[in-house]
Order: C-alpha cells, then sequence, then structure tokens
C-alpha cells in the first residue's frame, strides 16, 4: 500500500478522522437541503416557475449535471452514514461500564433520539426517491406540462402527489424527526470543527434552531398547504394555455 492509502486509512482509523467526516459531509448535506427547499418553494411562485426549475436541473451540462450532483449527494451520504454508524459503536465500546441512570441523566433526548431519528430519516429519504425522483406510482410520471407537453409537470405532479392525508402525514412526521436529528447534528457540528466554546454555545445553538425552524416551516409547509387545499392546481391560465396550445402546434409542424 502507498502512503497516501496509509495515510487516508489512519486518518480513517482515528476518532478524530471519523468526526471530520461527519461534520464535513454534514456541512454538505445542510447546504442540499437548504438549496432544496428554496427549489421547493418555487411552488408558490406557479406552474411556470417550477417547472423551469425542474427542466434546468435535468438538462444541466446536457444532462450530466444532476447526475454529477447526485452522486456526489449518495456519497457524501454514505460517508456520512457508515461514519456516524463507526462513533457510536466505537463509544459504546469505550464504556467499560455504563449504568443506565447516568446516561439517561447526562445524555440530551435529542442524543438518545439520534440513531431512530436518524433511521427514520433513512426511511424517508428512500420513500422521498420513490415517491418524486423515481415515480414509481404510473400517474404521477406520465404527467405532462400543459403549457409545453415536452417536459414534465413537476408543479401538477407535487400537488397530486400530497393529496393522500397518510402521506401527508408520513412527510410531516418524518420531516420533524428529521430535524430533531438536524438540529443535534448542527450542534455537533460545531464542537467538532472548534466553533463551539462556552462563549459561542449560545450563538451556536441559537443558529442550529434558526436553521433548523427555517427547514422544517420551508419542508412541511408544501405538503400542508395542499392538504387543506389552500395550495392547489388551478389549471393554466387561459393566456397560457393558449401559448402553450400554440407551441405544440409549431413543434408537430
Amino acid at each position: 500500500m502507498n502512503a497516501l492509502g496509509k495515510a487516508l486509512l489512519g486518518f480513517w482509523g482515528s476518532s478524530i478522522g471519523k468526526k471530520l467526516i461527519v461534520a464535513v459531509t454534514g456541512v454538505m448535506l445542510v447546504g442540499f437541503l437548504i438549496a432544496h427547499m428554496v427549489g421547493n418553494l418555487l411552488i408558490f411562485q406557479g406552474r411556470e416557475s417550477l417547472n423551469d426549475y425542474g427542466y434546468f436541473l435535468h438538462h444541466f451540462l446536457h444532462g450530466w449535471g444532476i447526475w454529477i450532483f447526485r452522486l456526489g449527494l449518495l456519497g457524501a451520504f454514505a460517508l456520512h452514514l457508515v461514519a456516524t454508524i463507526a462513533l457510536v459503536r466505537e463509544n459504546r465500546a469505550a464504556r467499560n461500564t455504563r449504568y443506565a441512570y447516568d446516561a439517561t441523566v447526562q445524555a440530551p433526548r435529542s442524543s438518545r433520539m439520534m440513531i431512530w431519528s436518524g433511521l427514520t430519516v433513512l426511511g424517508f429519504v428512500i420513500f422521498h426517491l420513490l415517491h418524486f425522483t423515481v415515480r414509481i406510482d404510473p400517474d404521477l410520471a406520465k404527467m405532462k406540462d400543459p403549457m409545453d407537453p415536452s417536459r414534465h409537470d413537476v408543479y401538477g405532479m407535487v400537488i397530486a402527489g400530497f393529496q393522500s392525508p397518510i402521506v401527508v402525514l408520513f412527510y410531516i412526521v418524518a420531516v420533524s424527526f428529521f430535524c430533531t436529528h438536524l438540529n443535534h447534528g448542527i450542534s455537533s457540528l460545531f464542537q467538532t470543527l472548534g466553533l463551539r466554546s462556552e462563549k459561542t454555545r449560545w450563538v451556536t445553538g441559537k443558529i442550529g434552531i434558526a436553521v433548523t425552524l427555517i427547514l422544517w416551516l420551508g419542508f412541511i409547509s408544501i405538503p400542508f398547504l395542499t392538504s387543506v387545499n389552500l395550495l392547489k392546481d388551478e389549471g393554466v391560465p387561459e393566456k397560457s394555455a393558449a401559448h402553450g396550445s400554440a407551441v405544440e402546434t409549431i413543434s408537430e409542424s
């Protein structure tokens, strides 16, 4: 094995190395979540804005851009998950004697729930990908933009996808679990990067709560407002419909 391989193995073998991996990949994942939320919120600007955004994502760099991004995100998620599990196992192995009462008193509630919330998040991610990315529901997969039938109707798909109360409830519960996990993760991230001390504890704590609250409100707003019929597919305005028909006619001729 060459020097680089030995260095990487040594880095992974140390708890500091794994903590840094968890922190760096955590920053990447939080950045993705913020960008993903902002993109999702384009639904409030209407069908054209959200469908333009979806079209851009799937055609950036001739369609390669989204796959490069997905592979990078998948790699970061896998590293984050594996390193976190390894750290939990190391911490448990390092305890020669465990006192249930002391552990319960010393460990914050969010810390004790990390494993369960993490598994819930994993299940939610898989369901979300099958729901809106893979589109295993043929009715969602075949939806076309009424203003431009050559592209997928992301706006209509999202509205239709949240018509089931069970799906809406699952999204809200899963996102809430996820935000509990995220709040603790942001706190740990600051500590790992050496940005958390007695002087900065209050500030970093508030930053974690603020980021978590913004993401929670942003992500649950769409399924919730759809479920109470405040966000709905009202069809295409007459001018836009006429324009779409003209575009379709020209493309056919």
